[in-house]
C-alpha cells in the first residue's frame, strides 16, 4: 500500500509540474564594468587569498566573493566581468566588495562603476510536456541532436533570446539583458508552443 501511495504521489507531482503554470527565475546575471584604474594583478594575487591568477594561461585574475556567492574576472586595465549573481542588488554588493579588497593593496577606486548587463540566464518551465521531435520540425532556428544532448536549442530572434527546451517542459533562457525581457521571451515562446499544439 505504501508503495502504491508513493507512486500515486509521484504521478500527482509530475501532473503538478505540468499543470499549465509557467514559471521562470533568474539564476545568473553576467555583467561587465570598469573601475577606471589600472590594477596590479600580481600584487592582488599575492595579497588576497580568494584569488586565482595564471597569466600564462589567461590575462585575467579570478576573484571569488563568498557573500553574495559570485566570481569576477579582473583585468589589469580595470575591466571587471562579474558572474553568479541572481539579482542586480547582489551584483552591486559584489562589485563593492571587490573595490574594498583593492583597498588592501592601496588601490583606491574613486568612481561609481557603471554596470552593464551582458547576459541573463534564467530557468523555469512552460507548464506543458513537449514533443521535441515535432518542435524540431515545426520551428525554425532549432538544433536538436538527441544522441548527443537531450535538450533542443531554439533561437528566438524577436526576443534576442536562446532557449534550451526539455521534453518535461523545463526551459533555460539565455541572451536577454533584463528580467523583463526574460518574461517577454517566455511569453512569446509559450505562444509559439501552443500554436503548434493546436495545429496537431
Amino acid at each position: 500500500m505504501a508503495k502504491a501511495k508513493k507512486s500515486s504521489d509521484k504521478a500527482k507531482k509530475s501532473e503538478a509540474v505540468n499543470d499549465g503554470k509557467k514559471s521562470i527565475e533568474v539564476v545568473n546575471i553576467v555583467v561587465s564594468t570598469s573601475l577606471g584604474h589600472d590594477i596590479p594583478l600580481e600584487k592582488m594575487a599575492a595579497t588576497l587569498s580568494n584569488t586565482e591568477y595564471n597569466p600564462e594561461q589567461f590575462p585575467g585574475l579570478v576573484i571569488r566573493v563568498k557573500d553574495p556567492k559570485t566570481s569576477a574576472l579582473v583585468f589589469s586595465s580595470g575591466k571587471v566581468v562579474c558572474t553568479g549573481a541572481r539579482t542586480m542588488e547582489n551584483v552591486r554588493e559584489s562589485i563593492k566588495k571587490i573595490i574594498k579588497s583593492l583597498e588592501k593593496i592601496n588601490v583606491k577606486i574613486t568612481i561609481t562603476p557603471e554596470i552593464k548587463i551582458q547576459n541573463i540566464v534564467a530557468s523555469g518551465r512552460v507548464g506543458m510536456d513537449l514533443n521535441l521531435n515535432t518542435l524540431a520540425m515545426k520551428l525554425e532556428n532549432t538544433e536538436y541532436e538527441p544522441e548527443q544532448f537531450p535538450g533542443l536549442v531554439y533561437k528566438l530572434p524577436e526576443a534576442k533570446a536562446t532557449f534550451l527546451l526539455f521534453s518535461n517542459g523545463k526551459v533555460v533562457c539565455t541572451g536577454t539583458k533584463s528580467e523583463d525581457a526574460v518574461h517577454k521571451a517566455l511569453d512569446i515562446l509559450i505562444g509559439k508552443l501552443k500554436s503548434i499544439k493546436k495545429v496537431k
